[in-house]
């Protein structure tokens, strides 16, 4: 599939992340100090929205639960075991994709 316009950057402001779609899955999206990482939206715990989670510096709280992801590695940093896939992100003028591959 290669890398999908997601979004444009002016509608992630900095610090915090949204849901985007690409193909099938369900993306979350953050913006970092400027730089954008992407994660599988679903937290492994029960399955909720991190897109919709709050975002601190670079790590993400599950709004059901409040699990914890480091949104660059996708890891816990509770719980190292706990992980959520990481997806690729490229930055074209305006323009955030992202690539599931």
């Amino acid at each position: 599939m290669g890398f999908v316009k997601v979004a444009n950057k002016e509608d992630i402001p900095e610090g915090t992340g949204t849901t985007v779609t690409v193909g099938d899955t369900e993306v979350a999206l953050f913006n970092v100090g400027g730089k954008f990482y992407a994660t599988n939206n679903t937290c492994v715990h029960r399955g909720g929205p991190l897109g919709e989670g709050m975002l601190d510096e670079q790590i993400v709280t599950c709004p059901w639960h409040g699990w914890t992801y480091d949104v660059v590695t996708g890891v816990s940093p509770v719980n190292p075991s706990a992980r959520v896939s990481t997806y690729k992100v490229k930055v074209e003028g305006n323009d955030v994709l992202v690539s599931l591959e």
